[in-house]
């Protein structure tokens, strides 16, 4: 007998090798193929997935069958026909393993990508829309949010663990905002089922999101690329960036706060030494000077009976950074980055008729610390309202030192795969172009503002890269142009944002794209708007126009075109003015700007004559260039067609 079977670890040997290979053995699918997906209709569709070289692998699907046999590699793809769209269907997959996927749908899929903005779930606007999430009942409507993963040195397979979600009250809240209320316009206007794949990463630039193939031609990004497929260029850097962080570590001293006899969150706790401040506002503009640190509030609130013994909604606006935020000393919420607004729930029983207090810890490491002015500060129990705006108490818990965060001192900044040329593409794109789509849909560009030209070669870059990856033709790229935000500038100055806006105006020149504009949908104090309903909206009107075949529908508003000089004044031509241009609100054309061979722009007048603007100002005797809505935030600027879509900011060149 053969000496494995005389022992017990031979035994055991055994066990688990046939263990792994009938596991090995069996199918397997990608993450984009399970329950309750949308497949593309009209199309040829591409099932994949993974089993033993040799295997024969059967699909059964909407009366139609194929098989195949799995290559050396494990791998196998059937293609099926095209369909009409319908369901609710099943899907039986066969091999030495049976799987049956149910629930599927065919439709139109979108494949969404960028960074926050189009991440940016219905939760977080959930009380800017409640009608539409209490009346989310759209059973055709399915996302699938791709978690995220980053890699720059290898092309994954898969995609990181997911799955379909059908648009409910309860599942819409995970769905990415605006994307969803793209998919919703679609769907009530074709009733098609409709797909989303969200595959998105917050404050990612992207250079992240092409692959290597897409950088042909461009020596910087190609030379970055080539040492991240070096294995000892790699390990050199991720062990090297760690240490150059942590030898700028000084321990900060512990927080006042919470190391004296009694916490500051204890409601019995005497506030004395505290300063005054005024909500909402920054530390720096109320007498603090260059603090990094931790920062305390408190507040008493006096609250009526009517309010008590009923579960309560706190309201802390946006807080830069992190805060920990207590009512009577219980801890109620704690969020660790600014950028998500504080709604905080506050159980019944906690208020008390009569005085009650309020305490927020803030934790901000760079920049301004404080809460973000125009938010919603207050305290809401059975219908009623307490303003929370006005004046607060604060004390310094803890100092931290200038050089305690991440990428301080000589150390630098540490090295992001989600932040490097390739690194979301590899694991959030590349393991979906099997999978077949109506079209893309695009909303990023707040990571590049600083380097705003470049985005002029890089976006046309990105839409060549995919639509070759997919290799469906020229599917219609649909994007959103950045809105406006940060504060009003009332002189005509530079502006990246605009300058951005400018390369993502010119991508238009690539075909079968469209842009969705959203200067009116922005807010000066939050990179993360929560008006996504227009920017859903426009992007489905630009989907109806490049993707549906609808060509009376105005899709867009005016574009500019040309322009030309009569005396000293220069005469605007629009493309996309639809039933006729307008002011929107009435009364003048605001935010046009003009300068002369000087480049030295001052405010202009502006008046539309038909489907042409006319702009001047009488000290400029020979015009040369024009701007419209040239700022970070073009606050009032006016120029709309009679559909309600607002005009693209923009600059001309100096060629007539």
């Amino acid at each position: 007998m053969n000496s494995i079977f005389k022992k017990p670890f031979g035994v055991i040997n055994l066990f688990l090798f046939f263990l792994s290979f009938s596991a090995y053995a069996d199918i397997k699918l990608p993450q984009l193929v399970s329950n309750s997906m949308v497949l593309q209709r009209d199309t040829k569709l591409k099932i994949w997935g993974w089993a033993s070289p040799g295997e024969r692998v059967s699909i059964a699907f909407n009366g139609k069958k194929s098989n195949t046999v799995t290559s050396p590699d494990g791998k196998w793809l059937i293609i099926l026909p095209a369909m009409k769209a319908g369901g609710p269907f099943t899907m039986t997959i066969k091999g030495n393993n049976q799987i049956i996927l149910n629930d599927i749908l065919i439709g139109d899929v979108w494949f969404c990508s960028g960074q926050s903005n189009m991440v940016i779930p219905m939760e977080r606007v959930k009380e800017k829309y409640p009608d539409e999430i209490a009346n989310a009942n759209y059973p055709q409507i399915r996302n699938f949010f791709v978690p995220t993963l980053a890699d720059v040195t290898k092309v994954h397979d898969d995609l990181p663990p997911g799955k379909w979600t059908v648009a409910s009250p309860t599942g819409v809240l995970g769905f990415g905002a605006a994307s969803y209320f793209f998919a919703k316009d679609i769907y009530l206007k074709y009733h098609i089922p409709i797909g989303i794949i969200n595959s998105s990463v917050g404050g990612t630039p992207i250079e992240a999101w092409i692959s290597a193939e897409g950088y042909k031609g461009m020596p910087k990004y190609e030379e970055m690329i080539k040492n991240f497929r070096d294995t000892a260029y790699m390990n050199n850097l991720t062990r090297r960036m760690p240490a150059g962080r942590n030898a700028q570590r000084i321990a900060p001293d512990p927080d006042k706060g919470l190391s004296g006899p009694k916490p500051w969150y204890d409601p019995t706790f005497i506030p004395e030494g505290w300063h005054k401040f005024w909500m909402p506002g920054y530390w720096a503009d109320q007498g603090v000077k260059d603090l990094n640190g931790t920062v305390w509030f408190r507040k008493e609130v006096d609250v009526p009976a009517s309010m008590t013994g009923v579960p309560a909604k706190l309201f802390v606006g946006r807080i830069v950074d992190a805060d920990q935020t207590y009512v009577n000393g219980v801890l109620v919420g704690n969020i660790t980055y600014q950028y998500p607004p504080r709604r905080y729930d506050v159980p019944a029983g906690l208020l008390k008729s009569g005085k009650n207090i309020i305490v927020v810890k803030v934790v901000n490491t760079a920049g301004k610390g404080g809460f973000v002015p125009d938010k919603n500060y207050s305290l809401n129990a059975n219908g009623q309202r307490i303003d929370l705006r006005g004046e607060w108490l604060y004390k310094v818990g803890q100092v931290l030192p200038r050089n305690a965060g991440f990428g301080g001192g000589a150390g630098g900044r540490p090295f992001s795969a989600q932040d490097s040329p390739t690194g979301l593409y590899n694991t959030m794109v590349a393991p979906a172009i099997n999978y077949a789509i109506k079209g893309l849909m695009w909303y990023q560009g707040e990571a590049n503002s600083g380097r705003p030209k470049e985005y002029a070669q890089l976006l046309p870059a990105l839409i060549a890269d995919w639509r070759n990856k997919w290799g469906e033709g020229d599917i219609p790229f649909l994007y959103a142009q950045l809105p406006n935000y940060m504060e009003v500038n009332y002189s005509p100055s530079e502006s990246d944002w605009a300058e951005l806006r400018k390369s993502q105006l010119k991508t238009l020149s690539v075909p079968n794209t469209a842009m969705a504009v959203t200067i009116d949908a922005g807010e000066w104090n939050d990179i993360h708007p929560l008006d996504k309903k227009d920017v859903g909206d426009r992007l489905a009107l630009a989907g109806e126009h490049l993707a549906y075949g609808n060509k009376t529908v105005v899709y867009s508003g005016p574009i500019y075109q040309s322009y030309k000089i009569n005396g000293n004044k220069i005469i605007l031509s629009f493309s996309n003015t639809g039933s006729g241009l307008m002011v929107k609100g009435g009364g003048d054309l605001y935010y046009f700007s003009i300068a002369g061979a000087d480049k030295k722009y001052v405010w202009a007048k502006a008046t539309i004559e038909g489907d042409k603007v006319i702009v001047w100002n009488d000290a400029i005797a020979n015009p040369m260039y024009v701007r419209y809505a040239w700022a970070d935030n073009p606050e009032g600027a006016n120029l709309y067609n009679k559909e309600g879509l607002p005009a693209s900011p923009f600059e001309t060149d100096g060629r007539q």
